[in-house]
């Protein structure tokens, strides 16, 4: 079987230097960003999920100071 899949844009998120105690609580942050995405019908693969959500993602920098970069996949 074959599956063709799109390329698409994705955020890679480096929690490295994020405070060890709170990484967790980013990190559930960030998956409350992608499941109220989900509650509005979109997916990850919606073309402008990037824009939809890079506000949210640059508050969280903010608040917790990791890294992020936007890929190609």
């Amino acid at each position: 079987m074959k599956a063709r899949i799109p390329k698409h844009r994705e955020f890679v998120i480096n929690l490295e230097k994020t405070a060890e105690e709170k990484r967790e609580e980013c990190w559930a942050k960030l998956e409350a960003i992608l499941e109220d995405y989900k509650k509005d019908g979109k997916s990850v693969y919606t073309p402008s999920f990037i824009e939809d959500n890079e506000d949210k993602v640059k508050a969280l920098q903010a608040e917790y100071g990791f890294e992020y970069t936007i890929e190609l996949k």
